[in-house]
């Protein structure tokens, strides 16, 4: 019966990374694409044949970081299966990734 909870867990685990990484990476780099976008749509009762807005700045900087975050996520990742596969283990003492032999 301790293994079946221990395999539950561990599936819960991995349904829960699988959520956040699966869905959630892309969910933040679609509100980084709507943020750039911010303000920078024509009204409805504007027909003016050349409109020239400017997204707002704070828009663009939550789009920057929100890219950030993605694109940290995607580095994080890759180092991670690199790492294993030259023979190294990582692991992640607060943010910072740590290299060392296996």
């Amino acid at each position: 019966m301790d293994q079946l909870w221990a395999a539950l867990e561990a599936t819960w685990r991995i349904l829960l990374v699988g959520l956040l990484l699966g869905a959630g990476l892309p969910a933040l780099f679609a509100l980084g694409v709507r943020s750039l976008a911010w303000g920078s749509g024509v009204d409805s009762g504007d027909h003016a044949p050349v409109a020239v807005l400017k997204p707002h700045l704070v828009g663009r900087i939550i789009a920057y970081v929100l890219f950030a975050i993605v694109i940290l996520a995607v580095l994080a990742g890759v180092g991670y299966i690199v790492a294993h596969g030259l023979g190294y283990s990582v692991t992640f003492n607060g943010l910072v990734p740590t290299f060392s032999h296996k």
